[in-house]
């Protein structure tokens, strides 16, 4: 039996986080507390639509929340529940009831990383800005030990993107640095080719999301033609996994797919989706989606089950002015699980 509480909580960015869809200034968060009436033991979990960008960015999400828990206390299963149109709450759910379960040190699973023994490789993310802004913001990054940059691009001009990114190359080579790129959606299909071909002379690891989703025929002809590889983000959003995710896997052939355990319905999600991935020979990496402490935690030990070895888009708990303790560090690109 389970008792709950919900905590509001609005997260404040230190400084505006902008994408091409949207610019962050605060992120309003529900944190589910769930007590197990047995043990007497309460985990927390992170429920948190994205704005613009999750299928329950809904105006009444407070009260579905609320039913939902209902729900969940009388039948105690969350795959029980209907929640495909609610992804963010059956990660809130999901991860409250491992808290429950949790060992004394906060451990929600028992790997390596939460042992102490391993860490976890993450690249440092550069948001939109002006060009001498972000460009400025790459080198503080990389002097801070940050091997792999993700630059968020598409919504500046495109050729100063990439007399930028030219900058950061001609400093920093392959060897010396990994860059990664994310469009989320932001160029147009009839013109992608070409930015990407214009692109590749940089030597770009990878590009999130390059065209808008759900059109499936350009881009898979942009993952078969392009000399970068295509990472499908926005695009694993609302895919019904066991109907139609192997489907476009198999038809698209991307590269990577990126994981957000928040908006593609929690981290058993997250695993179908990486089994699929693996039966089709395509790697991965997890991505918060401005989640607080309490999310990326979850997430962070949630990859930590995996043998993989990409960096992973979990640096993103240092934007908030007002976020939780955590036990995640982060030091020269690395973050590890503090005992």
């Amino acid at each position: 039996m389970y008792s709950y509480r919900i905590q509001k909580h609005d997260l404040v960015f230190k400084k505006p986080a902008k994408t091409s869809r949207n610019i962050f200034k605060k992120r309003t968060i529900y944190l589910i507390h769930l007590t197990d009436l047995k043990t007497g033991k309460t985990g927390i979990g992170e429920a948190a639509p994205l704005h613009l960008l999750s299928i329950d960015d809904v105006p009444n999400y407070e009260q579905i929340l609320i039913e939902k828990l209902d729900e969940f206390c009388q039948i105690e299963n969350v795959d029980e529940l209907e929640l495909f149109h609610y992804p963010s709450i059956k990660f809130g759910i999901e991860t409250a009831v491992l808290g429950t379960k949790a060992g004394d040190k906060g451990e929600l699973y028992y790997t390596p990383f939460t042992r102490g023994e391993a860490s976890i490789p993450v690249n440092g993310l550069v948001w939109m800005n002006d060009v001498d802004a972000m460009l400025n913001e790459a080198l503080t990054k990389i002097e801070a030990g940050f091997d792999v940059i993700k630059f968020k691009v598409g919504a500046l001009d495109f050729d100063e993107e990439c007399r930028m990114i030219e900058k950061i190359r001609l400093k920093y080579s392959t060897f010396k640095l990994t860059i990664r790129l994310d469009a989320n959606g932001a160029f147009l299909a009839d013109e992608a080719a070409l930015q990407l071909k214009e692109l590749c002379r940089f030597e770009i690891h990878s590009i999130e999301q390059p065209i808008k989703a759900n059109n499936w025929d350009a881009m898979q002809r942009l993952c078969s033609e392009s000399k970068i590889d295509i990472a499908l983000d926005e695009e694993l959003i609302g895919v019904k996994i066991g109907q139609d995710g192997e489907k476009m896997l198999r038809y698209i052939k991307p590269q990577y797919i990126i994981l957000k355990p928040n908006l593609i319905g929690g981290l058993k999600n997250a695993d179908h989706w990486i089994s699929l991935a693996n039966k089709n020979n395509i790697a991965w990496w997890a991505t918060s989606a401005l989640e607080s402490n309490i999310g990326l935690n979850a997430i962070a030990q949630w990859v930590s089950q995996y043998p993989t070895t990409l960096h992973q888009g979990l640096g993103t708990g240092g934007l908030f002015e007002n976020n939780f303790t955590t036990k995640l560090r982060l030091f020269k690109g690395k973050m590890t699980f503090d005992l």
